[in-house]
C-alpha cells in the first residue's frame, strides 16, 4: 500500500483540527438549577432532562451544591432552566440577574404569592406547571434584540444594571392561573419610580437619569 503524500497528510491534519474545533460546539451544555429541601444544585447538562426529575438530573448532569448565602449575581448568555418549589429560592437565583433564554418549571402544587422578579435582557420565557396541573408548556417571545442587543454587554458584578436595556418584571402569580402567558412593554422608559410610585422594586432599582429602558411586564 502506498503511503499518503505530503499534501494528503496536510489535508488529513487540517480536517482533524476542524473536527476537534467543531465537536465542543456540538456538545455545548445547558445550565440547569434546581432547588429542593433548602438546597440549590447547579448542573451542566449535555442533554435535556425531564422536568422535575431530580434523580435523572443528578445521574445525567454534572452537578454541584451551592449554599444559599454563596449565591452571587451572575449572567447567563445561553439557555437556563430552573426547577423550583417556592419563590424564596427563585428570587435569590433570578432577581436582578441577566438571562436571555429562560425556562421555569414549578415542581410542586404550591400556590405562589403575587411577587415580582426583575430580570435583565430576557428574550424568551418558557414555563411548565405540570406538577401543579396538567397543561402544555407555554412560551413567550419578549423581544428579538435587534441592534440594541449588540450594545447590551454581559453584566459584571461591579457594574450591576449599568449595561441593561431590557428589563422584565415577572409576576409569579401567573403559575396559579390557567390563562396563557401575556406581556406588555413600554419603550423609552426613564422615570420608572415616578410612574409607578407603589412598585417597591423601583425604589431600589439603580436608575440612570441619562438612559432609557424597555420595560416588559409578564403576567
Amino acid at each position: 500500500m502506498a503511503l499518503p503524500s505530503g499534501r494528503s497528510l496536510l489535508l488529513i491534519g487540517a480536517l482533524g483540527i476542524f473536527a476537534l474545533e467543531c465537536f465542543p460546539r456540538a456538545q455545548r451544555n445547558s445550565t440547569l438549577i434546581f432547588t429542593k429541601e433548602n438546597t440549590i444544585r447547579n448542573c451542566s447538562c449535555s442533554a435535556d432532562i425531564r422536568d422535575c426529575d431530580y434523580s435523572l438530573a443528578n445521574l445525567m448532569c454534572s452537578c454541584k451544591t451551592v449554599l444559599p448565602f454563596a449565591v452571587e449575581q451572575t449572567s447567563y448568555d445561553d439557555h437556563l432552566t430552573i426547577w423550583f418549589t417556592d419563590t424564596t429560592a427563585l428570587g435569590l437565583l433570578l432577581n436582578f440577574t441577566q438571562v436571555r433564554d429562560l425556562k421555569l418549571s414549578l415542581c410542586s402544587a404550591t400556590t405562589l404569592p403575587t411577587e415580582y422578579l426583575a430580570i435583565c435582557g430576557l428574550k424568551r420565557l418558557r414555563i411548565n406547571t405540570e406538577a401543579k396541573r396538567p397543561s402544555p408548556e407555554q412560551s413567550l417571545l419578549i423581544h428579538d434584540g435587534g441592534e440594541s442587543e449588540s450594545r447590551e454587554k454581559p453584566m459584571l458584578p461591579h457594574e450591576g444594571w449599568q449595561n441593561c436595556m431590557y428589563i422584565s418584571f415577572l409576576d409569579m402569580a401567573l403559575f396559579n392561573r390557567d390563562s396563557s402567558l401575556k406581556s406588555y412593554s413600554i419603550e423609552n422608559f426613564a422615570s420608572m419610580a415616578n410612574n409607578f410610585p407603589y412598585f417597591s422594586y423601583f425604589k431600589t432599582f439603580p436608575i440612570l437619569s441619562n438612559k432609557s429602558y424597555i420595560v416588559t411586564f409578564i403576567y
